[in-house]
């Protein structure tokens, strides 16, 4: 992979690859201290619950970027500074978030990419319930295990496999 194209902004993907590169997403904010982020995409499905993400932030990220399905629910965070300093910690790229997070102040101060619909202070719950590795549909896009995810100030693009 050539330098420049690593650090491709989304728009110059969109015109490189065309309709191969899919955007779209939800009205997802940026929370993190960084704007970008690029990486293979990691999958987690669960609803107000953390238990389960805080466990695959444990795992090595590898430069990857886990994209959450949390339902869109905004009534509690699956996210907050201690997991994001976690995904910062075990080489996670960014995490992109269809649901809440918390801690937005702090969040900010970390140097990961963090994506999410909205905040609330209340914290997610911790019985473990979700699964990983799936399919993931939010925003007009499909989210799968070992695509490429580039993200920036103008949005999400989405390629079947990391650009050569």
């Amino acid at each position: 992979m050539t330098e420049a194209l690593f650090t491709a902004c989304t728009a110059d993907l969109c015109d490189r690859f065309g309709a191969d590169a899919r955007t779209g997403g939800a009205d997802l904010r940026s929370y993190g201290g960084r704007d970008t982020a690029r990486g293979l995409i990691a999958t987690l499905q669960c609803r107000e619950d953390a238990a389960l993400l805080r466990m695959q932030l444990a795992e090595p990220g590898q430069g990857r970027i886990l994209v959450v399905d949390g339902g869109g629910s905004l009534q509690a965070a699956l996210l907050g500074e201690r997991m994001a300093a976690l995904a910062l910690d075990r080489g996670w790229a960014g995490l992109v978030i269809h649901g809440a997070v918390r801690d937005v102040a702090r969040l900010r101060s970390l140097d990961i990419a963090v994506l999410a619909l909205g905040q609330v202070p209340r914290r997610g719950g911790r019985t473990g319930a979700g699964c990983t590795g799936t399919d993931l549909f939010f925003g007009g896009l499909w989210f799968r295990p070992g695509q490429y995810l580039c993200l920036d100030a103008d949005g999400m693009v989405v390629l079947d496999h990391a650009p050569a």
